[in-house]
């Protein structure tokens, strides 16, 4: 599988399948093999491409790193874009990886016709949505970490992929811990408006991390803006729920790419 060079980084990733374009991006604990629930359901259809962001799985530094600047993640997404020459992607964000997602998104809108932001506001500057979700991580952060991610009856009733899921992070250099900036310099809406990306808010009802009434205020305040709402699912609906989170993307990839023409 191939390699791209990006600013001190080589940069795995995956492509499979064929169709239009999408490109999952993983967040703090991920890689690229934490979607093989996606990649097995959608590459039928869709050309499926992942990759491992710096400091995560299978990329390698040009020098060891104790701490990760978040504002270089989008840089990342960036260099396999334009490396394969996509023209008409769908971003898949997932947690923090949404925010590179998006920052990437309109660092190239002639390569990313829609993103979509998992469990995340993508970063998105506005006064109103940084308060509610500071708000909400504050009430996250008295959970366990497990507690945030998977409901306690997903690791009850599955246990074999509540341990894979948490030997995910092993292979990673960088942890949450590592990283840095990863909201700073956010776009406003008004430049998301203006670069004619279309958005999508992918949330769970039962996300602990990030409310749906904060999710559901974002999709407000961005006209345009699709919101999708997946009842039972936790913060890593990828991962527990993977059925309908699948079936969401395929409906988001087949609905959202054309509209970005007209806007």
């Amino acid at each position: 599988m191939p390699y791209v060079d990006s600013d001190g980084a080589s940069i795995y990733y995956e492509r499979h399948g064929e169709g239009p374009a999408i490109v999952f991006v993983h967040g703090s604990g991920g890689h690229h093999a934490a979607w093989w629930q996606q990649v097995a359901a959608l590459r039928e259809e869709f050309t499926v491409v992942t990759l491992d962001l710096r400091g995560f799985g299978k990329t390698e530094l040009a020098e060891p790193q104790t701490e990760f600047d978040g504002q270089a993640f989008y840089g990342d997404v960036v260099a396999v874009l334009d490396q394969e020459d996509l023209t008409d992607a769908m971003l898949v964000g997932q947690s923090i990886g949404s925010v590179a997602a998006l920052r990437a998104a309109l660092t190239r809108p002639e390569r990313v016709t829609s993103v979509v932001l998992g469990h995340s506001l993508g970063g998105i500057d506005h006064p109103e949505l940084r308060e509610l979700a500071a708000a909400d991580r504050a009430e996250a952060v008295k959970l366990p970490v497990i507690d945030r991610l998977l409901t306690r009856r997903f690791r009850a009733e599955r246990a074999d992929l509540t341990f894979l899921f948490r030997q995910m992070g092993t292979f990673n250099t960088a942890t949450m811990q590592d990283l840095r900036n990863l909201d700073a310099n956010g776009p406003t809406l008004d430049e998301i408006a203006a670069s004619g990306v279309r958005v999508a808010f992918l949330a769970g009802e039962k996300d602990a991390v990030l409310s749906v009434r904060t999710v559901t205020r974002a999709h407000e305040l961005l006209p345009g803006s699709h919101l999708e709402i997946v009842e039972g699912a936790p913060h890593s609906m990828y991962w527990e729920t993977p059925d309908t989170y699948n079936a969401a993307l395929a409906r988001l990839r087949r609905t959202l790419t054309p509209a970005k023409d007209s806007v």
